[in-house]
């Protein structure tokens, strides 16, 4: 596909996202999170599910953790124009709990979707939970900043949730010499 095609495609995906009542979190949002960036993006980044700032706004990491994110992007010299950003779920969960099993369920086709039509080189799982759901039987603490390549030949790089740094900040060098290896990954993966 290219550029325009992967764009379409994506649209008619945040369409059917914006319609989807497949669960219970379509009651209490506000806006959908179907995701954000390049149709061309070379890394796919995703979370776990949209917080309070991305349910108003409609667009993933948004806020503290989002400025998080972006700080860390400029660290390597990149933007959101260069990468995708999406979450496991596109709605908030409730007092931003994890998602249910059922809930992750409902929108896997959706995330499942958006990876085949980007084809990124490399997923960038933000977060246990997100980690989890394509590596299960890991732990955040001692796979992040380790890329792992799956049978199917697709290359992910756990890492702690930006949202981490904001509770415990001298985790902060952590998250940015674990993003510090996604270029070289990157140049690794060809």
């Amino acid at each position: 596909m290219n550029f325009e095609e992967k764009q379409t495609a994506l649209s008619e995906i945040a369409k059917k996202i914006e319609l989807c009542r497949n669960c219970k979190l379509c009651e209490q949002r506000t806006k959908t999170v179907p995701g954000s960036g390049s149709p061309d993006a070379e890394v796919f980044f995703i979370g776990e599910g949209p917080g309070k700032s991305e349910d108003l706004q409609g667009l993933p990491f948004v806020g503290a953790a989002g400025k998080f994110l972006d700080q860390m992007l400029e660290s390597i010299n990149w933007s959101r124009e260069n990468i995708f950003i999406g979450n496991v779920v596109k709605c908030r969960p409730p007092g931003n709990r994890d998602p249910e099993p059922d809930e992750v369920e409902k929108c896997w086709d959706f995330l499942q979707r958006q990876i085949e039509i980007i084809a990124p080189k490399l997923i960038v799982t933000l977060g246990r939970h997100s980690m989890n759901r394509f590596l299960p039987g890991l732990k955040i603490s001692t796979a992040h900043g380790q890329p792992k390549r799956r049978k199917d030949g697709q290359v992910f790089l756990p890492l702690y949730h930006p949202a981490a740094a904001l509770y415990s900040p001298s985790s902060r060098e952590i998250h940015l010499r674990d993003f510090a290896k996604i270029p070289v990954i990157l140049k690794k993966i060809g």
